[in-house]
């Protein structure tokens, strides 16, 4: 299953939130995952540009934008990006297509 890896950070609604009732919010996380029949890999909160890392497994890119979606909805994010992840080792098919693409591509003004 497809790799995600989701950044967000919190609305102001969402900080009044957690202060108003602090919680693990891994749980609603893995919850929201289960639904679309994927998998919470790790959760973290960070500091920095962002509030929360999610590294999930989702059956596609609809999913985790889906879910993205969702949350962002709620008011309680302010910023939500999420991208798909490879090892590294399953990234040497995606260059090796790449590879016959390439000079493909015509550039703007050519």
């Amino acid at each position: 299953m497809p790799v995600f890896i989701t950044y967000a950070s919190y609305s102001q609604e969402g900080v009044k939130g957690m202060l108003k009732k602090p919680a693990d919010r891994t749980a609603p996380v893995k919850q929201l995952l289960k639904k679309v029949g994927g998998k919470l890999l790790a959760f973290y909160m960070t500091t920095g540009d962002n509030d929360v890392v999610v590294i999930s497994e989702a059956p596609d890119g609809t999913d985790a934008v889906a879910i993205g979606m969702a949350v962002a909805a709620s008011g309680a994010v302010s910023k939500i990006e999420t991208v798909r992840a490879w090892t590294a080792k399953d990234f040497v098919a995606v260059t090796k297509k790449a590879a016959k693409l390439t000079g493909a591509y015509t550039p703007p003004g050519n």
